[in-house]
């Protein structure tokens, strides 16, 4: 029986016992990979507490050239990756909203072609190196900020603000600029934080890209890093108290730990976010 009196039922019980194995299969990983990186000594298996604690591998992480170098490159192109592409999908949406402007639909409709079929891998590759852009930043910076799905997403969220504020806007002079900064974009954050954290998240998660177009190993990733140190095959050197295995662990929490924090800021909003355009009033 519970608080209310009511009987819990067989199936309450079993949802509670799959949530509770489910957060076992995923915190239980993630623990040994937390233990591992502050244990300085070299050990396998499972242990709840660090037999030998140390800070030496984050240290590392951050002093080493092979290492913060990635880091750097990772949170810049993430950073400013995702401005650029917020920019571009909220641009774009708010144009494709227009209903005046001619060639509207057909622009749509070319957008939401490029979802289903597109040039391919080679052809996409030749195009990218005759634009200079390959072995460059630029590339992992703008390819993946040019998203018609994120596009469409706040299309559908811009849609939903009602026409009566866009009429008022007009009415008051405010020019179609002016009415995108100071009405559209303050009635946007649930879908800003919601698709900026999708762009964020492929950004600093980013592996095909800098292993299709990126060629200097000096512009490599962490995610290409962390997956060399991985495979064994490029591994830095221990220095200090640190091991390989410490040094492996820290750089994997050193990979994890931005997002654990940003989703709970966020959540609010991503929440809101999820839903765009799914209702239609």
């Amino acid at each position: 029986m519970g608080k209310s009196g009511k009987k819990i039922s067989v199936f309450s019980i079993v949802n509670g016992l799959i949530f509770i194995i489910l957060c076992l299969i995923i915190i239980i990983p993630l623990w040994k990979i937390l233990v591992d990186s502050f244990d300085l000594k070299t050990a396998y298996g499972m242990k709840l507490w660090p037999e030998t604690f140390g800070l030496d591998g984050y240290k590392l992480v951050f002093s080493n050239p092979t290492l913060y170098r990635p880091l750097l490159i990772s949170v810049i192109t993430t950073v400013c990756g995702t401005i650029i592409a917020l920019m571009l999908s909220t641009f774009g949406a708010y144009v494709l909203i227009q209903w005046d402007m001619p060639g509207r639909n057909l622009f749509a409709n070319m957008l939401l072609f490029t979802m289903i079929f597109n040039g391919g891998m080679i052809p996409t590759y030749l195009v990218l190196r005759s634009l200079h852009l390959t072995d460059t930043l630029l590339v992992v910076i703008l390819f993946p900020a040019l998203n018609v799905y994120n596009l469409v997403l706040m299309r559908n969220f811009f849609e939903g603000i009602p026409a009566s504020l866009f009429e008022s806007a007009t009415l008051d002079g405010c020019s179609p600029m002016q009415t995108f900064i100071r009405i559209v974009l303050p009635m946007s954050k649930a879908a800003l934080a919601s698709i900026g954290l999708m762009f964020a998240v492929t950004y600093w998660n980013d592996y095909t890209h800098y292993k299709l177009y990126i060629m200097n190993s000096d512009l490599y990733n962490f995610q290409m890093k962390l997956r060399g140190m991985i495979m064994g095959s490029d591994l830095p050197t221990a220095s200090g108290n640190a091991t390989e295995n410490t040094i492996k662990n820290a750089a994997i929490i050193v990979v994890i730990i931005p997002f654990m924090i940003l989703y709970p800021m966020l959540q609010k909003y991503f929440v809101k976010g999820v839903n765009i355009g799914a209702v239609k009033e």
